[in-house]
């Protein structure tokens, strides 16, 4: 319950409780309609997906600006390869939610818009913000692997010269080591992967039933709860 408080005293925290319900109720559908259930029922979770999708981009709107404005604090970050990428993502996120609040209006019917159109638009500026922050998350990976490769080799020159013989660490407790050590890059990692399928889905790209987006959706929004819950799982930059 203290989460819940703790989420819904900020905007990012809100939007992320909708979208876990928004997906939620996705695989809820998709499931009783594979299973031949309630219409009545179906139809009302297709609503309740809706509600919690337009929510959401209004919770969203005027978040373009402020996307925008913070791709100018990793323009100067010392690593070149950190600083692409996030200033790429975060330019064609600004895009997206651009796109989206231009859907939003579309939806109160104050404009008239071309909803496919825009939407096509807004998922794919969706898309090229995963991949860069999937290219991030695997660098960050293959970094940190060469900080540990260097260690155990450095650590094995030693036993050989010491002439200890200790056993090799299996690689199940490494890769748990791995995890807790480095909580911020796998959660980030999980989130992306599992969210780069829900506009490549959406674009045609692949071919994924709504209740497996749903899954996915409901995945990627449980670890950005978690990212801003625990400040050991935010990976840094941004």
């Amino acid at each position: 319950m203290e989460i819940v408080v703790k989420l819904n005293n900020q905007t990012a925290g809100r939007d992320k409780l909708v979208r876990l319900f928004q997906y939620a109720s996705k695989v809820a559908w998709h499931f009783m309609q594979e299973k031949r259930l309630s219409r009545q029922t179906i139809d009302r979770l297709k609503n309740l997906e809706y509600t919690f999708s337009s929510f959401r981009k209004l919770l969203r709107l005027g978040r373009f600006l402020d996307t925008l404005y913070g791709a100018l604090s990793t323009l100067h970050y010392p690593d070149l390869t950190i600083r692409i990428t996030c200033t790429l993502s975060k330019i064609t996120n600004a895009l997206y939610l651009l796109a989206d609040h231009i859907l939003w209006i579309g939806r109160t019917g104050l404009v008239s818009v071309n909803n496919n159109k825009w939407n096509k638009v807004a998922n794919k500026y969706w898309l090229y913000s995963i991949i860069m922050n999937l290219v991030r998350d695997v660098y960050e990976i293959w970094r940190i692997l060469e900080r540990e490769g260097h260690r155990l080799s450095y650590d094995g020159f030693r036993r050989m010269t010491n002439g200890s013989g200790k056993k090799p660490v299996p690689l199940g407790l490494r890769a748990i080591t791995f995890v807790q050590d480095h909580k911020d890059i796998v959660v980030d990692t999980v989130k992306n992967g599992c969210d780069i399928f829900i506009p490549m889905t959406a674009l045609g790209y692949t071919r994924l039933s709504p209740g497996m987006v749903g899954v996915l959706g409901v995945i990627s929004s449980l670890a950005g709860i978690i990212s801003l819950v625990d400040p050991l799982a935010k990976l840094s930059p941004s």
